[in-house]
């Protein structure tokens, strides 16, 4: 795909449905966005920082205690504690939604948001279960609101790099993808001393029950709030769901992976307990798309030997951080980290040589200032559809989900994507369409 082409296809998908208007006002380059942000802590602190280009009018945060350098910061700024009560009370002021919160409610605050015209962005992963990604992708469409999920690596000029190189038919045909991470590691995941963990009093700082929202309620622990919820399925999606959007990312989008026909697992500890695997590997087969073969993409976790590429130099090891490389027919394609920041073609003599060729291979265009900026630009006019809208987010978090599932139940998947169905295992539908509390159903009307 040249420079005229991407350009071509990306307006394309901006002009599939109409822009929509402001709330208040029409779109335009002068135009401030009233922005609304829900969690403010952690990422959260993220997306204040970004608002600060537009109009920030109201934060949303369960816990007092997080939120108190954001409330300290913007003194002047509309504060909730339920985001539902928010939308009630300022819909007509806000134009658009930023969501930092846990995986679990992540669905529910963009529903309630798009629902009433809102536009949304929503940290990785995009929602807690296949049903819900699915669902929000349907809710874009049907709402007509311009969307983006948070994997910051899809607007790096390293992502544009590598789907060059890709097209340009340097790597030659890929087979194979190795991707690995260095979780499950502290303060994010860390077991508890005891299984169920020890409960305490709640902080009067936090309500506990509109953090835990619309997944099943246990009683309070430290073992889950405010940064251990990653850990346990009842609120996270394990270090697949923290980093797999980041490390699948540049495969998924350059070689139009799609969805997997089977997802194999291989854990270190037996599933159970509500608690996520302390290291496994994930391995997903995809079929031949077009004339692209199929492809076997591989997951190692901590605590497993990550092989070298055949084209590696011997005395070099892997980053222990992460990466990711594809080996393909001519040259293998890799970067360090979770994201691609720096990608090379069979790094060290080799990528040398290659230089000189690779500068005059046509440049995509550049995506500046990061994912919420570019979120921003779409909603005024002022820029295409971002790269990782629903259409496109949706079936990438359906991809690390299943992983997930194949991590919480150590079975291996045979995934019936058309049917939205694990083959012969109907006990699982379970954890494609979970169960969910009454007063926080959404987007039933929407299948």
């Amino acid at each position: 795909m040249n420079r005229r082409t991407f350009t071509k296809s990306t307006l394309l998908a901006t002009s599939a449905f109409s822009l929509p208007k402001f709330s208040i006002a029409q779109p335009g380059k002068t135009k401030k966005i009233n922005v609304a942000v829900v969690g403010v802590g952690g990422m959260g602190g993220y997306a204040l920082n970004e608002a600060a280009s537009e109009n920030l009018v109201a934060m949303c945060d369960v816990d007092d205690a997080r939120a108190a350098n954001a409330y300290k910061k913007y003194p002047n700024v509309a504060k909730f504690k339920d985001f539902r009560v928010m939308l009630d009370k300022m819909g007509k002021d806000i134009d658009a939604v930023s969501i930092s919160t846990p995986d679990h409610t992540h669905f529910a605050a963009a529903m309630a948001a798009m629902e009433r015209g809102k536009h949304v962005f929503v940290q990785k992963p995009l929602a807690h279960n296949i049903w819900q990604v699915r669902t929000l992708r349907k809710a874009a469409q049907h709402y007509k609101v311009i969307t983006q999920m948070g994997n910051q690596g899809h607007t790096f000029p390293g992502m544009r790099r590598i789907k060059e190189w890709v097209d340009a038919d340097v790597v030659g045909d890929v087979r194979e993808v190795i991707t690995w991470t260095n979780r499950p590691n502290p303060p994010w995941f860390v077991p508890p001393s005891s299984f169920p963990p020890v409960t305490g009093s709640v902080p009067n700082t936090l309500d506990w029950d509109l953090w835990q929202g619309p997944v099943k309620h246990k009683d309070y622990s430290a073992d889950y709030v405010p940064v251990k919820w990653r850990g346990w399925w009842n609120y996270g999606c394990g270090s697949l769901g923290d980093i797999g959007c980041h490390t699948f990312d540049a495969p998924f989008w350059v070689l139009g992976l799609g969805s997997p026909t089977t997802v194999e697992i291989d854990r270190k500890d037996p599933p159970g307990k509500g608690f996520i695997p302390m290291g496994s590997v994930v391995t997903y087969k995809f079929p031949s798309r077009g004339k692209k073969p199929p492809v076997t993409l591989k997951w190692f976790e901590k605590g497993y030997e990550v092989p070298k590429p055949k084209r590696w130099q011997k005395d070099k090891d892997l980053p222990s951080g992460g990466g990711m490389y594809m080996e393909g027919t001519k040259e293998t394609l890799y970067h360090s980290g979770m994201r691609p920041n720096s990608p090379m073609i069979t790094p060290g003599k080799r990528f040398m040589e290659m230089k000189s060729k690779l500068v005059k291979i046509p440049k995509l265009p550049s995506v500046g200032n990061g994912p919420i900026q570019e979120w921003y630009r779409a909603i005024k006019g002022d820029g295409p559809m971002p790269g990782s809208n629903f259409d496109y987010a949706a079936p990438l978090t359906e991809m690390v989900l299943l992983g997930a599932i194949a991590q919480r139940t150590g079975k291996n998947i045979q995934w019936d994507s058309k049917q939205m169905k694990i083959k012969g295992m109907p006990e699982l539908d379970s954890l494609i369409k979970e169960p969910t509390n009454n007063g926080w159903q959404y987007g039933e009307n929407l299948w």
